[in-house]
């Protein structure tokens, strides 16, 4: 598919971060080309974080309008997006996933309903998994029992009531409404909210840079709003059965910085303490299913897993350090 004609002052840019996703990316492309239309004048920047997969290629070769930064090193999520955002010329700014797609008017809608409120810094559509139902993407600020039980084993001994308020399960997943922050795999943003707060935090390699970016921009005074009636199919969110280490490191670290960030030294400290113990937990309970002969291979992987995160400490990788898929949990 060819890109629409290069806008001379597009309203709309588009930046989307890949990595090693190259058919996800093309879908995610395809999408936005059919969704973008007139009159949205829009401009599409592809930031590259040294993908083996030929992506550079194949967007060289089929996207010849999208703007292409190919980076030689991984430089992480925040740091790729902002090089997108350094780029982009647009009065609005969406920061896509790249294993997402854009279904129907999504773009127009986000880009109307923005324009409509001017006290909306940044909002976000409905987020759908393949098979057309909801994904969970609203949500409230983390309170502290969130942050130590959230994607830890005990995470199902979360209390109903912090549980219903996190995930907001209390509202209608239908009605446009407030929220504190909104998931990240689709976010439309005011350029002159990144000009007023800044971009992304670049501490954060990968994972809650888009909480603390929505903290930062309503504590500046703007909303954040979750639009419903607009809808982009985001692929991942998938848990896997076997385990990836590096996410568990990327999720987990960087929840730690966001807790020393907003509650300080002393509660970030016992968080990464906390989480490190449950991985030591972790590997006992896997032992021990090795040890009676269940899916011994699973629990071996596991196990080296589990001791590959204690191994890091949970203290932000370096930026050239390999990247899984943005958008897979742990």
């Amino acid at each position: 598919m060819q890109a629409a004609a290069v806008v001379a002052h597009p309203r709309l840019s588009i930046i989307i971060v890949s990595w090693n996703v190259r058919e996800l990316l093309d879908r995610a492309l395809k999408s936005v080309y059919l969704s973008a239309m007139p009159p949205l004048s829009y401009e599409v920047i592809v930031v590259d974080n040294a993908s083996s997969d030929g992506t550079p290629e194949r967007v060289v070769s089929k996207y010849p309008n999208v703007r292409l930064i190919a980076n030689k090193t991984n430089l992480g999520f925040a740091a790729a997006n902002n090089q997108g955002i350094a780029v982009a010329r647009g009065d609005l700014l969406l920061l896509l996933n790249s294993d997402t797609e854009v279904v129907g008017d999504a773009l127009r809608d986000l880009v109307a309903h923005i324009d409509a409120h001017p006290e909306i810094g940044l909002v976000g559509p409905r987020l759908l998994n393949g098979d057309g139902s909801t994904q969970s993407s609203r949500r409230r600020f983390p309170t502290l029992p969130i942050l130590f039980l959230e994607s830890t084993w005990l995470q199902g001994r979360m209390s109903k009531r912090a549980a219903t308020r996190y995930f907001v399960t209390d509202q209608s997943e239908n009605q446009v409404q407030e929220v504190d922050w909104v998931v990240g795999a689709a976010m439309l943003v005011r350029r002159t909210v990144v000009e007023a707060i800044g971009g992304l935090d670049e501490g954060f390699f990968m994972y809650s840079e888009e909480l603390d970016w929505c903290r930062r921009i309503r504590a500046a005074g703007w909303k954040v709003a979750y639009i419903p009636h607009a809808r982009v199919i985001h692929h991942g969110g998938k848990s896997s059965e076997q385990v990836a280490p590096a996410r568990h490191i990327y999720f987990q670290a960087s929840k730690v910085r966001y807790a020393r960030k907003y509650h300080g030294w002393l509660v970030a400290e016992l968080l990464r303490a906390w989480l490190l113990a449950q991985y030591g937990w972790q590997i006992v309970v896997e032992g021990a299913k090795w040890l009676v002969g269940h899916r011994r291979d699973l629990r071996a992987s596991r196990i080296q897993a589990y001791v590959t995160v204690i191994g890091t400490g949970l203290r932000q990788p370096r930026r050239d350090s390999a990247l899984p898929e943005r958008t897979r949990d742990p």
